[in-house]
């Protein structure tokens, strides 16, 4: 391999620092070990040893180009002796193609710096870290071949999932950017690129809360992902892009994923009915607790309430971590609420509590589905008053097992125990206060009587 020999080093001692070397051959040897590749029984194991420590110390000090004839002949000759070899090589060539000004030899060098990252996974392994390395110097010193840094890119994101570095994540949206702008892919990968991208973020955010520094450094990606997304991320456009996807494409569980997660993330669910196709298909091919959800969700939002109450019982059905079935339950409580199906909304609400018994806000939602109830349950002979006691005992309740609510419990039962019939009315129906009362209606409720003088 050619070498740079402009050298100007008069103040460096160079047999000196040679006889440094060989005199470190003995503290080094322990991290060589025998070659495996084959040639251990025609290579010297000393050799290996002295020609490794050579190049190390002009390593340490940066004299690339001297050292580059030993680490070539390590390289060459005792291939596994030590990853070193591999991650010290990418600066050394690094550092040749830099100082290069013929095209011919640079490119030469390029091709052995791509050559010195497969070696590296041929003998050490993590593929996908390292194709990840190899991908952005692929990018620097390959502009014109930025096909080959992107799939690399995109093979290092397959192995390393949520591993994957924030450098990596963001090159990757970059390149598909630069192709998609010359025509060299369609422009829906840009967007493809986008969500695995941001997902490996968000995912990375999630779990790096007290690690200041880790925390800073993806917040950091994430805001470089939305500069670059946000000039070809218009609602319009992406939906004119996935219609044709979807069209193409509705029975792939992939595809369809895709597109919901693009559309959801970008905030485009309201733009079009496409979302709402693309969620409902999902469902119906692959269905889980998420996409039963958003499927209540848009419901909701195209006021199909009754839909919306099948699909968030379904998700409260199929999720199984307590907050995400609390969440689904609470939405289906608020659907039979509104559609005045009480007795359904209080079901949703019994079953909150059997998930957490001490989630006041499910109590206090079943005190107001009571109060809500005595225009409806006036068939009792106070006037559907005794409704109020029953509603006034979950408020109590409520606050018992949840402080965070006894303030708005506090003044619920100050406003409905104003409507409690009054003493002379229980007296002439022979009703003693203290005693037990069942409520009656849908309610079906034992409670105690009370009145106000």
């Amino acid at each position: 391999m050619p070498l740079v020999n402009n050298h100007n080093f008069n103040s460096m001692n160079i047999p000196l620092l040679v006889a440094i070397a060989l005199l470190s051959i003995t503290s080094v040897s322990a991290q060589v070990s025998n070659d495996t590749s084959g040639n251990s029984s025609s290579i010297d194991n000393a050799k290996c040893q002295e020609q490794l420590s050579l190049y190390r110390e002009y390593h340490k000090i940066k004299l690339y180009s001297y050292a580059l004839p030993h680490w070539r002949w390590v390289f060459q000759n005792c291939p596994s002796s030590s990853q070193n070899i591999y991650i010290d090589g990418t600066k050394i060539i690094s550092s040749q193609i830099d100082e290069t000004q013929d095209p011919e030899l640079k490119s030469k060098l390029v091709d052995t710096l791509m050559m010195v990252y497969d070696q590296r996974i041929k003998y050490h392994g993590k593929e996908g870290y390292v194709l990840g390395r190899k991908a952005i110097d692929a990018m620097n010193y390959m502009p014109g071949d930025l096909e080959t840094a992107y799939k690399l890119f995109g093979k290092s994101i397959e192995l390393q999932g949520n591993e994957a570095e924030g450098a990596v994540v963001t090159y990757y949206l970059s390149t598909a950017i630069q192709l998609a702008n010359n025509n060299k892919i369609e422009k829906s990968e840009i967007f493809d690129a986008y969500d695995k991208a941001a997902t490996i973020t968000e995912n990375n955010i999630s779990t790096a809360a007290g690690n200041e520094k880790e925390l800073a450094n993806w917040m950091n990606v994430k805001a470089n992902l939305e500069l670059l997304i946000q000039p070809h991320a218009t609602c319009s456009d992406l939906v004119k892009i996935y219609e044709k996807k979807f069209a193409e494409n509705s029975e792939d569980v992939n595809v369809l994923k895709n597109i919901t997660s693009i559309l959801d993330r970008r905030e485009c669910t309201q733009e079009g009915d496409l979302f709402f196709r693309a969620t409902e298909k999902l469902h119906k091919l692959e269905p889980s607790a998420q996409s039963a959800y958003l499927m209540g969700r848009l419901s909701i939002s195209n006021n199909m309430l009754s839909k919306a109450a099948e699909y968030m019982s379904q998700a409260a059905d199929l999720y199984t971590v307590p907050e995400d079935q609390v969440k689904a339950l609470y939405i289906l409580a608020s659907i039979h609420t509104n559609n005045r199906n009480y007795s359904q909304a209080r079901s949703a609400a019994n079953r909150i509590l059997q998930i957490n018994p001490s989630e006041g806000k499910a109590y206090m939602l079943i005190g107001d589905l009571y109060a809500a109830s005595a225009s409806s349950c006036g068939d009792d002979d106070m006037g559907g008053k005794t409704v109020f006691w029953a509603a006034v005992d979950k408020y109590y309740k409520a606050k018992s097992v949840d402080p965070s609510v006894e303030q708005e419990a506090n003044e619920k039962i100050g406003q409905y125990s104003r409507y409690f019939p009054a003493t002379s009315d229980l007296f002439f129906r022979d009703y003693k206060e203290g005693g037990s009362y069942t409520v009656g209606c849908w309610i079906n409720e034992n409670t105690t009587i009370r009145g106000i003088k």
